[in-house]
């Protein structure tokens, strides 16, 4: 059961408040959480702090400066003089529940208790661990910035402020969790964003109702999505904070949760999840070739598999110029069989090299892939086309910038299989068609999960379909009903469509 803060105010008594507070967050207990009490111009008072938050050189400085405040100084309203004249520090707040201070010393900052005061000083001191920003492994350029989120919330902030210097941005802060009180960034600009996907966004977020969020964003999107067993992924994630600005630009919301270095984007669609940071950073030619050979790869790696199964359990399906595409050794196990074996193992495979330390990942996915894959083949347990389709689909699944989406095609993949195997031609058909439906009458935010194919927006879907040059990308996605659809004013539009 959770134990709920009380709504005391601050006592006058400033022993009062200490014992609370030494109560409230085991003090004495918890060896990080401090209480400092010195005098400040004869008059009693109290920093409270955790010590793994606080920026010890910016603490001192600031005792320093209180101490050597004369009693003549600070005798008539002390509390106004020590907060408007006495501080020299820019990150000031005060609160007058110790309620409210509890949060805030948990949080990082520093409460100053003044005796004969009911009022407290907060002093935003933190300085948390952070490492520097680094590529993420998932998103990485041949070509363009090499930083990425981390784990700190304001660092995050500033990298997309770094890129969007628009008065429109906005980042309000959100907590959520009664015992985590976790912080949630809510980006977005105030005049391209549509009114009701922010509202929507907002009221989820303000709905969560739980202890704590120790996955961070992952268990955010599990209380906002709609479809929780969905296996479409109805967000998308990103760790690069150029990739966040150019949707918000668009006219998404932007989620940053801290101690994630990972930004949730909403709404996504489908087709959110193909596009990658590298099509904009290649000529146009060259972008639309990676932008169709991912598209070719994911399609390969949902449909090779189950297709060639198909032919090869109803040879008569195909014309006799392709008969050669059947297996030459069928193995001693079933073909079906063979396949989700295959599937299995790679997935155990990914699995094995996430947790085994780098230098040897190389190596174990030599041994499984090669090593295992030509054994069987050898003693006669798979077909050889078995190990070569299954490998085309993990090469596939890959293409992807999106992990969610290769995650989710593993599932789909594997249910082609299974239909296939055992149902033949109208597995196949059936199984496709349910997938289909499923994608159809998913929907992010509000948003149809398939647009622009479903309901349909041939520009839109041209725009997706082939890279076009930034210069003539006029108008943000419909779909998004943004306050200002127009990307380039009406004139610069035009002359750069003519240069």
């Amino acid at each position: 059961m959770l134990e709920k803060i009380e709504d005391k105010r601050i006592s006058k008594k400033l022993d009062e408040n200490l014992e609370y507070l030494k109560n409230k967050l085991g003090v004495g207990l918890s060896f990080d959480v401090l209480i400092r009490q010195f005098k400040v111009g004869g008059r009693d008072v109290a920093l409270v702090f955790v010590d793994g938050f606080a920026n010890g050189d910016l603490i001192v400085q600031i005792m320093q400066t209180l101490m050597a405040s004369r009693r003549e100084e600070i005798c008539f309203r002390p509390y106004k003089k020590i907060f408007e004249e006495r501080i020299p520090y820019m990150e000031l707040s005060e609160v007058q529940q110790l309620d409210d201070l509890v949060k805030e010393v948990l949080a990082g900052p520093t409460a100053l208790l003044i005796d004969g005061e009911e009022s407290a000083i907060i002093l935003d001191t933190r300085e948390y661990p952070v490492r520097q920003p680094e590529e993420p492994d998932i998103e990485k350029l041949t070509r363009g910035s090499r930083d990425g989120f981390v784990e700190t919330l304001l660092f995050n902030v500033t990298l997309v402020r770094r890129r969007l210097r628009d008065p429109g941005l906005r980042a309000e802060v959100m907590q959520v969790g009664q015992r985590s009180k976790t912080d949630i960034a809510l980006m977005y600009i105030n005049d391209v964003v549509d009114e009701e996907i922010l509202e929507t966004v907002k009221g989820r977020i303000e709905n969560i109702k739980v202890d704590g969020l120790p996955m961070a964003e992952k268990s955010v999107e599990e209380f906002i999505v709609e479809g929780k067993y969905n296996v479409f992924p109805q967000v998308r994630y990103t760790e690069r904070p150029d990739v966040a600005a150019i949707h918000l630009l668009e006219g998404h919301v932007v989620l940053i949760v801290d101690t994630s270095p990972s930004a949730m984007i909403v709404p996504a669609t489908f087709f959110h999840h193909v596009q990658h940071a590298e099509e904009y950073r290649q000529s146009i030619p060259s972008g639309v070739y990676v932008r169709w050979i991912r598209f070719l790869g994911l399609f390969l790696s949902v449909f090779i598999s189950p297709l060639w199964l198909l032919v090869s359990l109803e040879p008569q399906l195909l014309p006799p110029g392709l008969s050669f595409i059947g297996p030459q050794e069928l193995g001693s196990i079933p073909l079906t069989l063979q396949f989700i074996i295959a599937h299995l193992g790679i997935d155990l495979i990914r699995m094995a090299t996430i947790h085994t330390p780098s230098p040897i990942t190389v190596a174990l996915g030599f041994i499984g892939a090669i090593l295992v894959g030509d054994i069987a083949v050898q003693v006669g347990f798979f077909a050889p086309e078995v190990i070569l389709y299954s490998a085309i689909v993990a090469i596939g699944m890959f293409s992807t910038p999106s992990w969610e989406l290769s995650l989710s095609f593993r599932l789909v993949h594997l249910f082609l299989l299974i239909t296939t195997g055992y149902f033949r031609l109208p597995g196949l058909l059936i199984g496709s068609l349910i997938v289909f439906v499923l994608m159809v009458s998913t929907r992010s935010f509000n948003i149809p999960y398939m647009w622009p194919l479903i309901p349909f927006n041939g520009r839109a879907l041209l725009d997706i379909l082939f890279r076009h040059p930034v210069s003539t990308a006029a108008f943000r996605p419909a779909i998004l009903k943004t306050g200002d659809p127009d990307r380039l004013p009406e004139g610069n539009r035009k002359k750069n469509i003519n240069e």
